[in-house]
């Protein structure tokens, strides 16, 4: 190089050797690092920096060729290239004046596990450690800066995981190259093992035997997340995130951090390491960093299509902490894939598998498993979100078919309970209410045929049509009559109702209560003595006729006595041995005799779920009313 030091290359020379100085900063500051390595490194960069000043000041003496090229031997690298293509006895490798492999020997492909033309035109620093990248760059640009030769300690990132060595570097000029070529020759730290090359064949097998342990490895795997999506009895999202998760992480030896899109950008929703022991710190570390636009998640969802890197050379490609150190860096892995958690036509995010140095880079299989996994993943968050939302909508369209305050009756305790079938997602048709009348108060249960949102819509008339009819009327009988009238008029619906209504009023200290049914089974009345009396019931069920021909009946209730009404959920709930409960209601409410309307409502719940192991076919609904005693204005 001539002393006169051009502008354009010394401000290059500069910003190279500050990006280097940065590099080598954050390999310092990584846990556990090498310090030697930086340190060694640090040392070569210090005395390029002495070069170049050195050149500078020559330039500003009008000085001519401070430093004469030191002379090289064409004929010994000639042969040293020819070398290159033949089977020499070491590793060696060709590279660019920049840094990137133009061609590797068969040692070197043995080396690192891999076929000869695969590390073309990528860089050399993809196959040494993290830790030892920037010292590697530093060594590569020293080299050309100074044509001397070089020996360097490193770690190789082979198949098998990090391999130790030293590498000696040097430059050849070929003869119409505008640049000179680097060749790196791995020292005798780096060699395979000669035991294990000269048992080629032996060695073969294995290999043979290794593929087929991994392919049914995967297969297992695959087999296994299934059976876990599929046993995930709980629908919850996030449960199943972290068990295929830990799963992937156990089997594939290495990190999985899982991203959601949430408004439109990702959020890190879960990282678990193989090592928990080990890895706790760094664990909340990632947590702590979303993805970022540009990094490889945000790419990867946005694209709908899977990376691998095998060998990783931006060590920023997952973000950097708040230190401004790389992820890749944090975690000192090479290696790692990015596939979309998605279902064919919607992404809900991605799913990062990051592997150690020590455990070998990530293959193509372990990506087309990884794929696989994670179709199969976000079809499973597709199941539980639209579960999660029905479950929603069902809960609130059931609570809108219930009274949300149960209005005071004087001198009547009031109890209610509703519990849902065991099995099944669609709202059900059961109902209750308690209104005001006029002289007094009103009460009403009932039971739609089927299920869903038909059925509930049919539950609302039928409630409401109930409480506004009785608000003028206070006679059961022909409230239930008009209703009927209602539902008829409605087109476009087959489902019936089976509804008891009731009309209560105080006098003196009789309670009179007037109960009308139509289709639905009659209440239950129990005197404080144990005495139980099953009403009658009656009349047609709402929706079917011209005329439902309810039935009433008169009833004058006193202090203690409950009257308990009910929906066919408690009568038809089934025993394992198919024994129905309506055999033993009278038994048990007989022993209820004389307690609260709540405890009886609470023990009769309990009763009905212990009878039939909480398995109900139907919804179960209750109302009990216990009279009081008579209020101040009404006794005489």
């Amino acid at each position: 190089m001539p002393g006169a030091v051009d502008p354009a290359e010394l401000h290059g020379a500069i910003a190279g050797l500050e990006s280097r100085i940065g590099e080598l900063r954050q390999a310092g500051q990584v846990p556990g690092a090498e310090l030697r390595l930086t340190l060694e490194a640090a040392l070569v960069e210090l005395d390029l920096a002495v070069d170049m000043l050195g050149k500078l000041v020559g330039q500003l003496d009008a000085a001519q060729d401070s430093k004469a090229q030191r002379p090289r031997s064409g004929d010994a690298e000639r042969r040293l290239l020819r070398a290159v293509f033949l089977d020499a006895p070491a590793p060696i490798f060709l590279l660019e004046h920049d840094g990137t492999v133009r061609r590797i020997n068969r040692q070197a492909g043995a080396l690192l596990g891999t076929p000869p033309g695969y590390a073309t035109g990528m860089p050399f620093t993809a196959f040494i450690d993290l830790q030892g990248r920037a010292a590697m760059r530093t060594h590569l640009n020293a080299l050309v800066q100074t044509r001397r030769p070089r020996r360097v300690r490193c770690q190789l990132l082979s198949t098998s995981g990090r391999v130790d060595g030293v590498l000696t570097i040097d430059l050849v000029q070929l003869a119409g190259e505008p640049d000179p070529l680097i060749v790196a020759i791995a020292g005798p730290a780096a060699l395979p093992n000669p035991a294990v090359s000269r048992a080629a064949p032996r060695a073969h097998s294995s290999a043979e035997v290794q593929a087929i342990a991994e392919a049914t490895q995967r297969l297992d795997l695959a087999t296994a997340t299934t059976r876990l999506l599929l046993e995930n009895a709980t629908f919850n999202e996030s449960v199943t995130l972290q068990r295929c998760a830990r799963l992937l992480s156990s089997e594939l030896s290495s990190w999985v951090v899982v991203d959601v899109a949430e408004a439109d950008r990702l959020r890190r929703k879960m990282v678990v390491g193989p090592s928990r022991d080990k890895g706790a710190e760094l664990t909340r570390t990632l947590e702590d960093i979303d993805p970022v636009p540009g990094s490889l998640p945000c790419e990867v969802h946005e694209s709908g299509q899977s990376r691998l890197l095998a060998h990783a050379e931006d060590a920023t490609i997952l973000g950097v902490d708040e230190s401004g150190v790389p992820v890749l860096t944090l975690l000192g892995a090479t290696s790692l894939l990015c596939v979309p958690l998605s279902d064919g036509q919607r992404s809900y995010g991605t799913m990062t598998l990051i592997r150690p140095a020590d455990n070998g880079p990530l293959e193509l299989a372990d990506l087309g498993l990884v794929e696989e996994l994670g179709e199969q993943v976000a079809l499973a968050i597709k199941v539980e979100r639209l579960f999660m939302r029905r479950s929603e909508v069902v809960e609130s369209l059931q609570t809108s078919l219930l009274p949300r305050n149960i209005p005071p009756v004087p001198g009547v305790e009031i109890a209610h309970a509703y519990v849902t079938a065991t099995e099944g997602l669609d709202v059900g048709g059961d109902f209750y209410d308690v209104y005001d009348t006029p002289g007094g108060w009103g009460l009403a249960i009932g039971d739609v045929q089927g299920k869903g949102e038909e059925a509930a819509a049919v539950t609302a008339m039928a409630r409401h049509a109930i409480r506004v009819l009785a608000h003028w009327n206070p006679r059961p009988g022909e409230v239930l009559g008009m209703a009927n009238e209602v539902m008829l008029a409605q087109q476009g619906s087959d489902r019936f109702v089976t509804a008891a209504a009731a009309h209560l009023r105080w006098d003196g200290q009789i309670l009179r209560a007037t109960v009308g049914s139509a289709g639905h089974p009659g209440p239950a009345l129990i005197r404080p003595d144990g005495r139980v009396r099953l009403l009658a019931g009656g009349g047609m069920p709402l929706g079917i006729f011209a005329k439902a021909d309810p039935a009433t009946e008169e009833l004058e209730l006193t202090p203690g006595d409950i009257l308990f009404f009910f929906t066919d959920g408690v009568t038809e709930a089934r025993s394992p041995e198919n024994i129905y409960f309506e055999d033993r209601l009278v038994e048990h409410l007989a022993i209820l005799a004389g307690q609260s309307a709540v405890e009886v409502v609470s023990q009769m719940r309990d009763l009905v779920l212990e009878f039939s192991l909480n398995d109900l076919r139907d919804d179960m609904t209750m109302l009990a009313l216990r009279v009081l005693d008579p209020p101040a204005d009404t006794a005489s």
